[in-house]
């Protein structure tokens, strides 16, 4: 897995509605706070979701912007962040490129991992986290590191 002081991949991925979005291009103008998850509408990845919906405006008044990837369809994103109202950027990465890029494995071999990335503006890795079953520790701890990165 990549650690702090390792270059964000240059990735480009689809997002709402079939948009390409290009990771490194959204670094350039804040800070990118990178999670990858397991499936959409399951009770640990819709926590999180929600966790991070809820701690949204802190990470935006931090100077934040927070990506969620998954290897579900955008159609499914799409559903997911309707039902739940979640205001931040999904993208699909259908074929684990992302997730392999990242360094991102599974959990005893079958359930894709659940980690965290915080990207500064210049596409370096400044924090990683890691862990299934400790949600709020994702957002915890990225929130922090961005408040150390942008004051």
């Amino acid at each position: 897995m990549l650690q702090a002081g390792d270059r964000m991949p240059d990735m480009t991925l689809p997002g709402a509605g079939g948009s390409k979005v290009r990771l490194l291009d959204l670094a350039k103008d804040r800070t990118l706070v990178v999670y990858f998850y397991p499936k959409d509408e399951t009770a640990g990845c819709t926590a999180e979701a929600c966790s991070f919906r809820d701690s949204y405006e802190d990470f935006k008044t931090a100077g934040a912007e927070v990506i969620g990837i998954s290897d579900d369809s955008v159609a499914s994103h799409d559903k997911f962040a309707a039902h739940h109202r979640l205001p931040f950027v999904l993208l699909s990465d259908p074929g684990g490129d992302a997730r392999k890029a990242f360094g991102v494995g599974k959990t005893l071999g079958l359930i894709p991992g659940r980690a965290t990335f915080v990207v500064d503006r210049t596409g370096v890795i400044r924090h990683v986290f890691e862990s299934q079953i400790r949600i709020g520790k994702h957002i915890e701890e990225a929130l922090a590191t961005v408040r150390k990165l942008e004051a």
